[in-house]
């Protein structure tokens, strides 16, 4: 499901599908007792922005700060 938003000055935000990474794994060590088990996930979240600006802007938007662990992509097309 996408989820589309139209913010100031045309910006296009779009919610692409959350991947979850899903890890099960026995609580004891030996495999001996009951059968216990730990669910683990992990949801990898992915925004798609569409911005119609000019060359000037694109160069302050790589000026932002990036926190740790996440991950930019910046692809220029030509219309």
């Amino acid at each position: 499901m996408k989820y589309i938003w139209l913010l100031k000055n045309k910006i296009l935000l779009i919610g692409l599908p959350t991947k979850k990474l899903k890890v099960t794994t026995r609580k004891g060590p030996c495999g001996n007792g009951t059968a216990t088990w730990e669910k683990y996930e992990m949801r990898v979240h992915k925004r798609l922005i569409d911005l119609g600006a000019d060359e000037r802007t694109l160069r302050l938007v790589m000026r932002v700060p990036i926190p740790e662990g996440l991950n930019i992509e910046i692809e220029m097309v030509d219309v």
